[in-house]
């Protein structure tokens, strides 16, 4: 019995190690191969170039007209007819609106009728004079009479003159009835109809704007105020304006006007530019993008635009060792025109930066370079092969 034991014992210890040997020879891994060296990285790069690079400064402004009113009523009254469409351009003295003039009309007749009469009673007056005159001279009346006479002829005509301004404020009310344009400009929406009835400075009769030129308002940072004020003293100061979105279409102007006064709410000062608005390609009240020139950078290190990269510390760039290894260089932009930037340090002139290919490298990785004026050829010459159509 202890001999079978002791058979079943080694039997059990044999199989548990046999066991245990064929899981650690399974968990075992395969040796690995040594790994292949990394190839360089294929990258586009460019030179870091010496140039001039103007400083912008970009705002958010909008148009607004030269000259605007909103012509009212000089008097209480009726429409009788309006002159002018929406959205038309007039000139100055063109007729807008036209008031009923029966009333004035008759106050006019009236006004007249009184002056005709004040005429007469002077012609009267002045007769009585010289033909009481002629009767002193012979003794036949006294001086206390002529010169009753003269008070009535003095009195006659101050009536007239009295009456003749009445009838000349007749005369300017049935103007009134008449609205004309104050200026050459565009006429907005129609705001009366005929028969509307009007009060005297109350109701709005047409609004009329002065679009060319036109006035673009923006705001700027107060930190600008010095500089700005030493350009526009020199002279208008040239701004460019493009639509929001558009870059293509721009407009010229001169800036003039800076105001007197920061706007502490918001720590910026207004000011103004003219610009030409010839066929009134630009409408009061819309938004513009303004652009001028603050300052003119001699001698800035340029890089192009794709260098540059965003990280969390801020901008950087990729520059080219002389070993064909990249560093990382944190930068400072001053500004950036026409698809490069100007770099205050971090750069210098004549190193060599990576323009395309960024996303594999890491700092001291190793490139294969290629220009990028190179990579810019290859279009070129397709377009050039390209056959026309």
């Amino acid at each position: 019995m202890n001999k079978t034991k002791s058979t079943l014992l080694v039997v059990g210890i044999v199989i548990l190690a046999g066991g245990g040997l064929w899981i650690w020879s399974g968990n075992r891994h395969p040796a690995t191969a040594p790994s292949k060296a990394a190839g360089p990285v294929p990258v586009t790069v460019a030179k870091a170039q010496s140039g001039e690079m103007p400083v912008f400064l970009n705002v958010v402004g909008r148009a607004e007209a030269y000259e605007g009113v909103t012509v009212k009523s000089r008097l209480d009254g009726q429409v009788l007819a309006v002159a002018y469409t929406e959205g038309q351009a007039v000139k100055q003295g063109d007729v807008l609106v036209r008031l009923d003039p029966a009333d004035f009309n008759t106050r006019v007749a009236q006004a007249e009728a009184i002056v005709a009469k004040d005429q007469a009673q002077l012609a009267k007056a002045h007769a009585d004079v010289e033909r009481y005159s002629g009767l002193k001279a012979r003794g036949f009346v006294s001086d206390e009479k002529v010169n009753e006479v003269r008070t009535n002829e003095a009195a006659a005509a101050a009536t007239l003159k009295a009456d003749e301004a009445t009838l000349a404020l007749a005369r300017l009310q049935l103007s009134y009835t008449t609205v004309r344009a104050p200026f050459a400009g565009v006429v907005g929406a129609r705001l009366v109809f005929p028969g509307s009835s009007v009060k005297i400075n109350d109701t709005a009769l047409v609004v009329v704007n002065r679009v060319d030129p036109l006035y673009v308002t923006f705001s700027v940072p107060e930190r600008h105020l010095q500089r700005l004020r030493q350009t526009v003293s020199k002279g208008p100061m040239p701004v460019q304006v493009a639509l929001p979105g558009n870059k293509e279409i721009r407009f010229e102007g001169k800036a003039k006007f800076i105001d007197n006064a920061v706007d502490a709410t918001t720590g910026t000062i207004q000011m103004k530019a003219l610009l030409d608005n010839k066929g009134a390609r630009l409408t009061p009240g819309q938004f513009l993008n303004v652009s001028m020139v603050l300052d003119q950078v001699s001698d800035a290190v340029l890089v192009p635009n794709e260098a540059i990269q965003q990280g969390a510390d801020g901008n950087f760039l990729y520059a080219v060792k002389a070993d064909d290894t990249v560093e990382v260089r944190k930068i400072e932009i001053i500004a950036s025109h026409q698809g490069n930037s100007a770099i205050a340090k971090g750069v210098a002139v004549g190193e060599s930066v990576v323009t395309d290919g960024q996303l594999r490298l890491t700092p001291g990785a190793r490139i294969s370079a290629k220009p990028a004026n190179a990579e810019a050829a290859k279009p070129k010459a397709t377009e050039q092969a390209a056959p026309a159509r």
